[in-house]
């Protein structure tokens, strides 16, 4: 079975961390997907490249240009990925107006991965204080392991690099596990509605 993915990325640069860590979370839960026998379509979602649009969609409630294709897949996806710069102790302003313009009622019970980058682990706690609650909000099973990235965990020196790796490792597997578990959406009694013809022919029975 194909799983489907979304990871949005809020990097402002090129390159970024910010995007380079959500690589790396998509390519481990591409890998933890597999492991468990399913397929990955992955989506990445550059949030820098859609500003424009998702501003006008604040203001006018009306999503122009390619957000509704995003938000389309958003809403059909299996699981997301979301990855932050922190601003100000928090997750950055085109990151929360993102979110802010995907229609209410989409997230519910979603499998959400929450990641950050920032230049200090002093910021860690974004993930917690600030991503967490955020998505609680929206009614997402927000994944139990979040994965922060400070300047330092780029390293490949002792400590650093491999316990990143690990995080972002745990944090796929558990994405992927709540992902391939999720009940299916239940189908609508009145899609196909039955003829009122056959109703009537049913009364006499």
């Amino acid at each position: 079975m194909t799983r489907k993915l979304v990871t949005v990325t809020a990097g402002l640069s090129n390159p970024s961390s910010t995007r380079l860590l959500a690589d790396r979370l998509t390519a481990a839960a591409e890998e933890a997907l597999a492991d468990r026998g399913e397929k990955a379509e992955v989506r990445v979602v550059e949030l820098r490249e859609l500003a424009h649009d998702i501003m006008n969609a604040m203001t006018t409630r009306v999503p122009t240009g390619e957000l509704p294709g995003v938000l389309e897949d958003v809403a059909g996806a299996d699981g997301i990925i979301a990855v932050t710069p922190v601003f100000n102790a928090s997750y950055s302003g085109l990151f929360k107006s993102f979110f802010d313009v995907v229609e209410s009622g989409v997230l519910d019970g979603k499998p959400v991965l929450v990641a950050a980058t920032g230049g200090s682990p002093r910021h860690s706690l974004v993930l917690e204080h600030a991503l967490r609650p955020m998505f609680s909000y929206t009614r997402s099973v927000v994944v139990p392991t979040g994965v922060y990235a400070a300047s330092e965990d780029w390293g490949v020196g002792e400590g650093g690099g491999r316990e990143l790796s690990e995080r972002i490792a745990r944090a796929a597997r558990q994405l992927a596990l709540l992902a391939t578990e999720s009940a299916p959406a239940a189908a609508d009694p009145y899609e196909e509605p039955t003829p009122f013809a056959d109703l009537m022919s049913g009364l006499g029975t």
